[in-house]
């Protein structure tokens, strides 16, 4: 970063989706400290959707970090709005998961996608009530 580049979002974004593959297709486990290896396949999912996450904001806004501020958002009000439909779908994917697709995802995939759904219609909410009725 000394020199100006943008941070590698390569690596984390194929470690990831290998992480992520292997908790959905694979199922590759072993008991871990714990003597559980479906919770240690949740873990490995979790840590897959991280670095997912770390990817897509290194790529996004050009340098490390996590949180998205909203002075680096080009467009926050149709951001903002294109985050609450992606919400609703994340919502409705996690219901679809937890209702019907049980049987073929991990058992916590739809407690997960709930709380990152929720996460992004909050988030949205917020940006949407600061650009317009709270803004100054």
């Amino acid at each position: 970063m000394a020199d100006g580049s943008p941070p590698d979002w390569r690596t984390p974004g194929l470690f990831g989706m290998l992480l992520l593959s292997n908790t959905v297709l694979f199922k590759f486990s072993i008991g871990g400290p714990w003597d559980s290896p479906s919770f240690t396949l949740g873990v490995v999912g979790i840590a897959g959707m991280t670095l997912l996450y770390v990817s897509w904001y290194r790529l996004t806004f050009q340098k490390k970090g996590l949180v998205p501020w909203t002075d680096m958002w080009e467009d926050p009000q149709g951001s903002a709005r294109k985050e609450l439909l992606a919400g609703a779908l994340v919502m409705a994917f996690a219901w679809l998961s937890g209702n019907h697709l049980h049987d073929y995802l991990p058992r916590p995939t739809g407690l997960v996608l709930s709380l990152v759904g929720m996460l992004m219609i909050v988030q949205a909410v917020y940006v949407i009530l600061s650009f317009g009725p709270l803004a100054e």
